[in-house]
């Protein structure tokens, strides 16, 4: 005798899986997209950052913390003798998440250094996002274990008949207004921050030597070389400009008299791809080819993509250099 599988039974969970924690885990999963596809000047990306860092993951905490809607006064009075879980209403909830995205989102933004992955913008996305889905799922879970009179709905049904039966429209209105600007002012405040890392990302060029333990230091090239010596030198870039980078440096040897260069010789070219958040480093050799006892300014000068025609220190993106004097018969 077979037993047929009651649909209504089998998709039960699905029914009552709660609308606006869905919407929640959707949206943080989107906005992780959208910040990992488009490029640091995308005003989507701008704008799918603001949810995901401001809103998502303090909506998913607050819904934790208090899986019950509002009651009102007289179901309040009836059961004040029975335990229940708290309820806020929706500008509450509204309001809270807000607060708490702004604890949430700042520590993220400390552990992740400590991380393997470092602080970038893919990580810092990838972790709210799963933090954010991780988050709403416990939140699904608590609000399903709530008495289903007591449960709160974030269905659009169910918050358009909450303001409908609402007596005190106006305030209710007003509560939503101040929850709004709550919100923009909060916004202007991370834009603030946000923009000059976005705009201002950086590349650093910088010069290293290896010590007697092969350790990589600073400040120790040699200042004097034998004619046709070469100089050995450790090259390192690293990309904070939010996006992969591809970059040419230009070895110049310059010979200066009176602060003004007066002879340039490109001695190499390097290219180099790093991706965002990395630090590429190489080891390379450049010998001067001046006459002996002379004096020159060996400069790496940096470019994003091809450099032009006559590079020079004032043209380059980033520049570095160090002093050499040519000895020797």
């Amino acid at each position: 005798m077979s037993h047929r599988t009651n649909t209504s039974t089998r998709f039960g969970f699905v029914r009552r899986y709660p609308f606006d924690l869905a919407a929640v885990s959707v949206a943080a999963l989107l906005a992780y997209v959208i910040v990992t596809t488009f490029g640091s000047d995308s005003t989507l990306r701008l704008f799918a950052t603001f949810p995901l860092a401001l809103f998502l993951p303090g909506y998913a905490t607050v819904s934790i913390l208090f899986p019950a809607g509002k009651r009102n006064a007289r179901r309040t009075a009836s059961t004040a003798a029975v335990a229940r879980p708290r309820g806020i209403d929706l500008v509450e909830r509204a309001g809270l998440s807000f607060v708490l995205s702004l604890a949430i989102t700042p520590v993220s933004l400390l552990v992740l250094p400590l991380t393997e992955w470092g602080l970038t913008s893919t990580s810092v996305a990838a972790g709210l996002c799963i933090g954010t889905v991780v988050i709403a799922q416990i939140a699904v879970v608590r609000r399903l274990r709530t008495p289903e009179g007591e449960r709160f709905s974030g269905s659009l049904t169910a918050v358009v008949d909450r303001l409908r039966r609402d007596e005190s429209g106006g305030s209710t209105v007003s509560s939503i207004l101040l929850v709004l600007a709550i919100g923009m002012a909060i916004s202007s405040l991370f834009v603030g921050f946000l923009m000059p890392v976005s705009a201002g990302g950086f590349t650093e060029l910088a010069l290293y030597s290896e010590d007697e333990d092969g350790e990589m230091v600073a400040g120790r090239l040699p200042s004097e070389v034998e004619s046709g010596e070469s100089i050995p030198f450790i090259l390192s870039i690293e990309n904070q400009e939010g996006e992969p980078q591809d970059y040419t440096v230009v070895v110049q040897q310059q010979v200066v008299e009176d602060g003004e260069v007066v002879e340039r010789t490109e001695l190499n070219r390097i290219d180099a791809s790093v991706s965002d958040g990395a630090t590429e480093t190489g080891e390379r050799s450049v010998t001067p080819t001046v006459a002996p006892n002379q004096t020159v300014r060996i400069s790496m000068l940096l470019y994003h993509g091809e450099p032009p025609d006559e590079p020079t220190n004032e043209n380059a993106d980033q520049e570095t250099h160090f002093w050499v004097r040519v000895t020797g018969g």
